[in-house]
């Protein structure tokens, strides 16, 4: 039995009814094929059983949780063995017991749960860690939902084919994995998954961007922009060029969100599940080699442990220079020179920023095959002499520029962009670890400026001097890592900041991360692209 054969889509209905229906479906196909098969034949169950063990854990319909969860046991009964998940919920940097359990959800959360999920017909991993941060969430949930489901220039298969694309620059398995399932589910032709030759020349000829702009976007030019428009059969049309462009930066930022916040694997995926009964002491020895074993114990997680006299100093310490900044900021402003000088040193400087070599990154599966060059990276500017001149946001930026051009040529999806960068820049609860009251515009800025800064984009009114008062080391090594090479994030680096600080400041972190990174990235392109049009 291939999931293909199980109807799963009335599962996603608001209307109990119409859900009862569909779960009776599927428990009368299950059933039937276990009770008729020998028992070396029922493996072709495998992928059906994970998605029902999936629904029973992660839907947020009671209903199906219970049923699903009883089809499960009513297999097992017969004799066949049933999965169950691996690792410690959806993120494996934040202990579960920190994080909102399916079912235990306040009204508005169930309400972005409940939207999620008849979207989707899941509820992943990342909205489930995004949720610490609802009015971002939800958000984000909308500009994903219209970018691959409403109207627009592109075919619905074309889109999932660009997130896998953009995934797999970064080794990012868990989107690739999510998007392959759902090309497949709109009718994406298989064949295009055995690599990116055998797409159309058309997406083929989009693997140049998606490169450049995943790792590095200062070098993009119209003349690049132009290739893609006028290579005659294969070419692209600007509003089409527009959509493709948007979802590439939303997925390589969306990789930086997954390496950045540990999201494990979706239970119904590779790595989520196994059907190896548990070893005495509730791990198998499979686990523990596949790095599956009880990651509480081995790392104490930041907010549980009691405060350290040195991480509480840390936080003080931050507070302390955040009010002495203010107050030389209300003293004297430095001159438009000392501005440019402080921005080229801190530019300079973050060249310098990188992560120890002998860090492991997670282990990915190989996903290589759905992009080329797979030795082009993220390259520093100023390497081998090459000067990239800085980016002046006065004189191209988002506000002025970008917004307009996004939502002449893709209506609506400007206005959806423009509302998430506000929210994430924006978004504060004025807490900092243990202190309440507290305005965190300053810590805000310097950590989007930092990020735009490795890009060589440089606001003229802010002094770049905050940056290094404001930004330990450890911090800017996460920084630099989740955003430039987010595949070589560790546990050991997201540990390693703000120890003192909830989880949910961290996570609001990382959503600084996604979206100055989606706006750099989009900052180049579509300042080639106007070129191209003037």
């Amino acid at each position: 039995m291939e999931e293909g054969e199980v109807r799963w889509d009335g599962l996603c209905s608001r209307d109990a009814a119409a859900r009862a229906a569909a779960l009776d479906a599927v428990g009368v196909a299950v059933l039937r094929r276990g009770q008729s098969c020998a028992p070396a034949a029922r493996d072709g169950l495998c992928p059906v059983l994970a998605r029902l063990l999936m629904l029973s854990r992660r839907c947020p319909f009671p209903d199906v949780r219970e049923k699903s969860q009883a089809i499960l046991g009513r297999v097992q009964e017969l004799g066949i063995r049933i999965p169950r998940p691996l690792g410690h919920g959806p993120s494996r940097f934040i202990p579960e017991k920190e994080m909102i359990q399916v079912g235990n959800e306040d009204p508005m959360m169930h309400t972005l749960f409940a939207d999620s999920f008849a979207t989707l017909g899941r509820l992943d991993n990342v909205t489930l860690v995004m949720v610490f941060h609802p009015q971002y969430l939800e958000s984000f949930l909308k500009t994903q939902h219209y970018l691959l489901q409403m109207d627009g220039p592109l075919p619905l298969h074309y889109r999932h084919y660009i997130g896998i694309m953009a995934a797999a620059r970064h080794q990012c398995s868990y989107l690739v994995n999510l998007h392959v399932n759902d090309f497949l589910h709109v009718g994406g032709d298989p064949k295009w998954l055995n690599g990116l030759e055998n797409a159309p020349q058309k997406l083929q000829n989009l693997g140049e961007l998606n490169k450049m702009l995943a790792h590095r976007p200062w070098l993009i030019t119209k003349e690049h922009i132009e290739q893609l428009l006028k290579t005659e059969e294969n070419s692209w049309s600007l509003a089409e060029l527009i959509h493709a462009v948007v979802l590439l930066t939303h997925y390589h930022s969306l990789a930086s969100f997954t390496f950045g916040c540990g999201i494990s694997p979706e239970i119904d995926c590779e790595g989520g599940h196994t059907f190896r009964p548990p070893s005495v002491s509730n791990y198998c020895i499979c686990d523990i080699t596949n790095g599956y074993h009880a990651a509480e114990e081995i790392h104490a997680s930041p907010t549980g442990s009691i405060p350290s006299t040195e991480s509480v100093c840390e936080v003080e310490a931050l507070m302390e220079k955040m009010k002495q900044l203010q107050e030389c900021r209300d003293e004297e402003e430095a001159s438009q020179e000392e501005m440019a000088t402080r921005f080229e040193r801190e530019k300079r400087e973050s060249m310098f920023v990188c992560s120890s070599e002998d860090e492991e990154s997670a282990p990915t599966r190989d996903v290589s095959r759905h992009f080329e060059d797979t030795s082009y990276g993220y390259k520093d500017f100023s390497r081998h002499g090459m000067h990239v001149p800085t980016f002046r946001v006065q004189d191209y930026s988002w506000e002025d520029h970008g917004y307009s051009l996004v939502n002449r040529l893709y209506p609506d999806v400007g206005q959806l962009l423009d509302e998430k960068f506000h929210i994430a820049y924006n978004l504060t609860y004025n807490t900092m670890a243990m202190h309440k009251d507290v305005d965190t515009s300053m810590l805000r800025r310097a950590i989007w400026n930092y990020i735009h800064c490795m890009f060589g984009i440089r606001y003229d009114d802010y002094d770049y001097g905050e940056i290094n008062q404001l930004l330990d080391r450890s911090f800017k090594v996460y920084i630099k890592t989740v955003v430039c090479t987010p595949e070589k994030t560790t546990r050991r680096m997201y540990d390693g900041f703000w120890r003192q600080f909830a989880h949910s400041e961290k996570v609001h972190v990382n959503l600084l991360l996604v979206e100055a990174r989606m706006q750099a990235e989009l900052l180049y392109a579509l300042r080639a692209i106007t070129r191209y049009m003037t």
